[in-house]
Protein backbone atom coordinates (compact mmCIF):
# COMPACT_ATOMS: atom_id res chain seq x y z
CA UNK A 1 0.00 0.00 0.00
CA UNK A 2 1.29 3.52 -1.16
CA UNK A 3 1.73 5.81 1.73
CA UNK A 4 -0.79 8.57 1.89
CA UNK A 5 0.46 12.07 2.75
CA UNK A 6 -1.77 13.39 5.90
CA UNK A 7 -2.61 16.72 3.85
CA UNK A 8 -4.32 13.96 1.97
CA UNK A 9 -6.44 12.26 4.50
CA UNK A 10 -7.13 15.73 6.34
CA UNK A 11 -9.20 17.10 3.16
CA UNK A 12 -10.68 13.56 2.22
CA UNK A 13 -14.19 12.62 2.34
CA UNK A 14 -14.79 10.59 5.89
CA UNK A 15 -15.54 7.79 3.60
CA UNK A 16 -12.32 7.64 1.84
CA UNK A 17 -10.51 8.88 5.64
CA UNK A 18 -11.90 5.58 7.09
CA UNK A 19 -10.93 3.29 3.77
CA UNK A 20 -7.54 4.53 4.41
CA UNK A 21 -7.18 3.89 8.19
CA UNK A 22 -9.78 1.88 8.94
CA UNK A 23 -7.37 -1.49 8.94
CA UNK A 24 -5.27 0.42 11.37
CA UNK A 25 -6.82 -0.91 14.06
CA UNK A 26 -7.46 -4.89 13.72
CA UNK A 27 -11.30 -5.42 12.10
CA UNK A 28 -12.29 -2.38 13.58
CA UNK A 29 -13.01 1.07 11.42
CA UNK A 30 -15.32 2.06 13.48
CA UNK A 31 -12.22 4.14 15.44
CA UNK A 32 -10.95 5.70 12.13
CA UNK A 33 -15.10 6.91 11.30
CA UNK A 34 -15.19 8.35 14.83
CA UNK A 35 -11.71 10.28 14.74
CA UNK A 36 -13.09 11.22 10.54
CA UNK A 37 -15.07 14.34 11.87
CA UNK A 38 -12.48 15.56 14.30
CA UNK A 39 -10.41 16.68 11.44
CA UNK A 40 -8.12 18.36 10.48
CA UNK A 41 -4.88 17.11 12.39
CA UNK A 42 -1.84 19.46 12.48
CA UNK A 43 -0.08 15.99 13.11
CA UNK A 44 0.30 12.78 12.68
CA UNK A 45 1.03 12.48 16.57
CA UNK A 46 -2.35 14.59 17.11
CA UNK A 47 -4.12 11.88 14.43
CA UNK A 48 -2.85 8.60 16.91
CA UNK A 49 -3.45 10.60 19.85
CA UNK A 50 -7.43 10.91 18.88
CA UNK A 51 -7.42 7.90 17.83
CA UNK A 52 -6.28 6.07 20.92
CA UNK A 53 -8.53 8.71 22.95
CA UNK A 54 -11.61 7.22 20.41
CA UNK A 55 -10.57 4.04 21.87
CA UNK A 56 -9.65 4.88 25.69
CA UNK A 57 -13.27 6.09 26.22
CA UNK A 58 -15.29 3.01 24.00
CA UNK A 59 -17.49 1.13 26.59
CA UNK A 60 -15.84 -1.65 27.94
CA UNK A 61 -17.73 -4.32 25.77
CA UNK A 62 -16.01 -2.43 22.28
CA UNK A 63 -12.42 -2.21 23.47
CA UNK A 64 -13.28 -5.75 24.37
CA UNK A 65 -14.16 -6.30 20.86
CA UNK A 66 -10.96 -4.80 19.76
CA UNK A 67 -8.89 -6.63 21.71
CA UNK A 68 -10.33 -9.92 20.56
CA UNK A 69 -10.27 -8.90 16.95
CA UNK A 70 -6.16 -9.49 17.19
CA UNK A 71 -4.82 -12.97 16.33
CA UNK A 72 -3.02 -15.24 18.78
CA UNK A 73 0.78 -15.40 18.29
CA UNK A 74 1.85 -17.89 16.10
CA UNK A 75 -1.59 -19.60 16.55
CA UNK A 76 -3.43 -21.22 14.15
CA UNK A 77 -4.78 -18.20 12.47
CA UNK A 78 -1.05 -17.69 11.40
CA UNK A 79 -0.83 -21.43 10.09
CA UNK A 80 -4.12 -21.04 8.15
CA UNK A 81 -3.32 -17.59 6.15
CA UNK A 82 -6.59 -16.08 7.66
CA UNK A 83 -4.89 -13.41 8.98
CA UNK A 84 -4.66 -9.69 8.41
CA UNK A 85 -1.37 -8.19 6.24
CA UNK A 86 -0.27 -5.99 8.84
CA UNK A 87 -0.50 -8.96 10.93
CA UNK A 88 1.45 -11.08 9.34
CA UNK A 89 4.03 -8.55 8.30
CA UNK A 90 4.69 -7.95 12.02
CA UNK A 91 4.49 -11.80 13.29
CA UNK A 92 7.29 -12.87 10.11
CA UNK A 93 10.07 -10.09 11.69
CA UNK A 94 10.24 -11.64 14.80
CA UNK A 95 10.30 -15.25 12.98
CA UNK A 96 6.82 -16.30 14.36
CA UNK A 97 6.51 -18.08 10.62
CA UNK A 98 9.70 -20.07 11.17
CA UNK A 99 8.83 -21.80 14.30
CA UNK A 100 10.04 -25.35 15.36
CA UNK A 101 7.55 -27.60 15.85
CA UNK A 102 8.93 -27.37 19.55
CA UNK A 103 8.63 -23.72 19.85
CA UNK A 104 5.07 -23.85 18.38
CA UNK A 105 4.00 -26.30 20.62
CA UNK A 106 5.50 -24.18 23.08
CA UNK A 107 3.73 -20.76 21.64
CA UNK A 108 0.28 -22.81 21.60
CA UNK A 109 0.37 -23.45 25.47
CA UNK A 110 1.05 -19.82 26.33
CA UNK A 111 -1.73 -18.82 24.03
CA UNK A 112 -3.81 -21.18 25.77
CA UNK A 113 -2.96 -20.39 29.76
CA UNK A 114 -3.37 -16.68 28.47
CA UNK A 115 -6.84 -17.48 26.74
CA UNK A 116 -7.94 -19.11 29.77
CA UNK A 117 -6.88 -16.93 32.16
CA UNK A 118 -7.95 -14.15 30.68
CA UNK A 119 -10.48 -14.60 27.89
CA UNK A 120 -8.84 -12.59 25.37
CA UNK A 121 -5.31 -13.04 22.99
CA UNK A 122 -2.20 -12.15 24.55
CA UNK A 123 -1.50 -8.87 22.37
CA UNK A 124 1.76 -7.80 22.36
CA UNK A 125 4.14 -5.04 19.43
CA UNK A 126 6.15 -7.63 18.59
CA UNK A 127 8.23 -5.71 16.16
CA UNK A 128 9.52 -4.64 19.27
CA UNK A 129 10.76 -7.97 20.39
CA UNK A 130 12.26 -11.17 19.64
CA UNK A 131 11.12 -14.58 19.89
CA UNK A 132 12.82 -14.91 23.53
CA UNK A 133 11.54 -11.65 24.56
CA UNK A 134 7.75 -12.48 23.64
CA UNK A 135 8.12 -15.73 25.52
CA UNK A 136 9.23 -14.19 28.44
CA UNK A 137 6.73 -11.06 28.19
CA UNK A 138 3.99 -14.01 28.08
CA UNK A 139 5.04 -15.56 31.54
CA UNK A 140 5.24 -12.63 32.85
CA UNK A 141 2.05 -10.97 32.28
CA UNK A 142 0.21 -14.06 33.16
CA UNK A 143 1.29 -13.46 36.45
CA UNK A 144 -1.10 -10.11 36.32
CA UNK A 145 -4.80 -9.49 37.37
CA UNK A 146 -6.99 -8.81 34.28
CA UNK A 147 -7.72 -5.74 34.63
CA UNK A 148 -4.24 -5.22 34.53
CA UNK A 149 -4.02 -7.25 31.53
CA UNK A 150 -7.07 -4.98 29.52
CA UNK A 151 -4.68 -1.62 30.24
CA UNK A 152 -1.49 -3.82 28.65
CA UNK A 153 -3.40 -4.82 25.71
CA UNK A 154 -4.61 -1.46 24.81
CA UNK A 155 -1.25 -0.09 25.23
CA UNK A 156 0.32 -2.47 23.13
CA UNK A 157 -2.28 -1.79 20.45
CA UNK A 158 -1.09 1.69 20.97
CA UNK A 159 2.42 0.75 19.84
CA UNK A 160 0.85 -1.54 17.26
CA UNK A 161 -1.03 0.88 15.61
CA UNK A 162 1.76 4.13 15.97
CA UNK A 163 4.17 1.81 13.86
CA UNK A 164 1.71 0.91 11.18
CA UNK A 165 0.58 4.87 10.82
CA UNK A 166 4.03 6.02 10.89
CA UNK A 167 4.48 4.02 7.68
CA UNK A 168 1.35 4.43 6.44
CA UNK A 169 0.60 8.35 6.45
CA UNK A 170 3.82 10.97 5.75
CA UNK A 171 3.43 13.89 7.78
CA UNK A 172 5.63 16.48 8.90
CA UNK A 173 6.43 14.77 11.76
CA UNK A 174 7.22 11.16 12.77
CA UNK A 175 6.35 9.07 15.45
CA UNK A 176 9.12 8.44 17.82
CA UNK A 177 8.57 4.43 17.08
CA UNK A 178 12.45 3.91 15.64
CA UNK A 179 15.67 2.74 16.92
CA UNK A 180 18.81 2.40 15.27
CA UNK A 181 21.88 -0.15 15.44
CA UNK A 182 25.27 0.80 13.79
CA UNK A 183 28.57 0.15 13.91
CA UNK A 184 32.05 0.83 12.76
CA UNK A 185 35.74 -0.61 12.48
CA UNK A 186 38.56 1.18 13.22
CA UNK A 187 42.10 -0.46 12.16
CA UNK A 188 43.90 0.34 15.29
CA UNK A 189 46.92 -1.11 13.99
CA UNK A 190 47.62 1.16 10.87
CA UNK A 191 45.32 4.31 12.85
CA UNK A 192 42.81 4.30 9.82
CA UNK A 193 38.99 3.30 9.56
CA UNK A 194 39.17 -0.72 8.23
CA UNK A 195 37.39 -0.69 4.85
CA UNK A 196 35.97 -3.62 3.33
CA UNK A 197 35.12 -5.85 6.75
CA UNK A 198 32.53 -8.27 6.58
CA UNK A 199 30.03 -7.96 9.52
CA UNK A 200 26.82 -10.19 9.99
CA UNK A 201 24.52 -9.30 12.62
CA UNK A 202 22.80 -12.05 14.07
CA UNK A 203 19.76 -12.67 16.64
CA UNK A 204 21.23 -14.88 19.86
CA UNK A 205 18.19 -17.12 21.02
CA UNK A 206 18.13 -19.11 23.44
CA UNK A 207 17.11 -22.22 21.83
CA UNK A 208 20.04 -22.02 19.86
CA UNK A 209 18.62 -21.57 16.49
CA UNK A 210 20.37 -17.98 16.18
CA UNK A 211 18.68 -15.78 12.86
CA UNK A 212 21.13 -13.80 10.20
CA UNK A 213 19.45 -10.08 10.36
CA UNK A 214 21.69 -8.04 8.58
CA UNK A 215 24.48 -8.82 6.44
CA UNK A 216 27.10 -5.80 5.12
CA UNK A 217 30.77 -4.62 4.26
CA UNK A 218 32.79 -1.42 5.86
CA UNK A 219 33.05 1.23 3.58
CA UNK A 220 36.12 3.56 3.42
CA UNK A 221 35.22 5.36 6.59
CA UNK A 222 34.98 1.69 8.22
CA UNK A 223 30.56 1.87 8.39
CA UNK A 224 28.53 0.42 6.92
CA UNK A 225 26.34 2.39 4.37
CA UNK A 226 23.64 2.39 6.28
CA UNK A 227 22.49 0.92 9.47
CA UNK A 228 22.53 -2.32 10.38
CA UNK A 229 18.84 -1.81 11.86
CA UNK A 230 16.97 1.33 11.23
CA UNK A 231 13.72 2.50 10.17
CA UNK A 232 11.76 0.56 13.02
CA UNK A 233 12.49 -0.70 16.43
CA UNK A 234 14.99 -2.86 17.54
CA UNK A 235 13.64 -5.95 19.12
CA UNK A 236 14.73 -6.50 22.43
CA UNK A 237 16.69 -9.21 22.45
CA UNK A 238 20.44 -10.86 22.39
CA UNK A 239 22.29 -10.28 19.43
CA UNK A 240 25.58 -11.04 18.05
CA UNK A 241 28.14 -9.09 15.69
CA UNK A 242 30.66 -11.35 13.82
CA UNK A 243 33.38 -9.08 12.32
CA UNK A 244 35.22 -10.56 9.49
CA UNK A 245 38.66 -9.47 10.09
CA UNK A 246 41.82 -11.81 9.11
CA UNK A 247 40.84 -10.98 5.40
CA UNK A 248 40.84 -7.60 5.95
CA UNK A 249 43.92 -7.28 7.02
CA UNK A 250 45.57 -10.28 4.77
CA UNK A 251 44.39 -7.90 2.34
CA UNK A 252 46.28 -4.87 3.76
CA UNK A 253 49.42 -7.39 3.87
CA UNK A 254 49.89 -7.29 7.64
CA UNK A 255 51.66 -10.62 8.20
CA UNK A 256 49.25 -13.37 9.92
CA UNK A 257 49.99 -16.87 11.70
CA UNK A 258 48.38 -19.49 10.47
CA UNK A 259 45.85 -19.43 11.42
CA UNK A 260 45.42 -16.04 12.26
CA UNK A 261 45.08 -15.44 15.88
CA UNK A 262 41.52 -13.49 15.16
CA UNK A 263 39.61 -14.64 12.37
CA UNK A 264 35.73 -13.03 13.14
CA UNK A 265 35.32 -11.29 16.17
CA UNK A 266 32.41 -12.00 17.72
CA UNK A 267 30.78 -9.20 19.83
CA UNK A 268 27.93 -10.04 21.35
CA UNK A 269 25.72 -7.54 23.22
CA UNK A 270 21.99 -6.94 24.49
CA UNK A 271 19.38 -4.39 23.27
CA UNK A 272 16.61 -3.39 26.02
CA UNK A 273 15.22 -0.23 24.51
CA UNK A 274 13.41 -0.62 21.08
CA UNK A 275 13.63 2.93 20.61
CA UNK A 276 16.78 3.80 21.18
CA UNK A 277 19.95 4.36 19.38
CA UNK A 278 22.90 1.70 19.46
CA UNK A 279 25.90 1.76 18.22
CA UNK A 280 28.39 -0.85 18.57
CA UNK A 281 31.94 -0.16 17.13
CA UNK A 282 34.93 -2.31 16.82
CA UNK A 283 38.34 -1.34 17.67
CA UNK A 284 40.89 -3.81 16.40
CA UNK A 285 44.58 -4.90 15.66
CA UNK A 286 45.64 -8.68 14.43
CA UNK A 287 45.82 -9.50 18.11
CA UNK A 288 43.18 -7.61 20.17
CA UNK A 289 40.39 -5.65 20.03
CA UNK A 290 38.01 -3.87 22.19
CA UNK A 291 34.23 -2.27 21.85
CA UNK A 292 31.60 0.03 24.10
CA UNK A 293 28.12 1.46 23.42
CA UNK A 294 27.81 4.62 21.88
CA UNK A 295 24.41 6.52 20.02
Amino acid sequence: MAAIALETLNAATPADFTAALGDLFEHSPWIAEAVAPHRPFASLAALHAAMMTVVREAAHEQRLALIRAHPDLAGKAARGGTMTLDSVAEQSSAGLDQLSDEEYATFTRLNDAYRERFGIPFILCVRRHTKDSILRQFERRLANSPEAEIEAAIAEIGRITALRLDQRVTAPDRLPVHGRLSTHVLDTHSGRPAAGVAIDLVEIAASGRHRLIARAVTNVDGRTDGPLIGGRPVPIGRYELRFAVAPYFAAAGVPLADPPFLDTVPVAFAVAEPEGHYHVPLLVTPWSYATYRGS
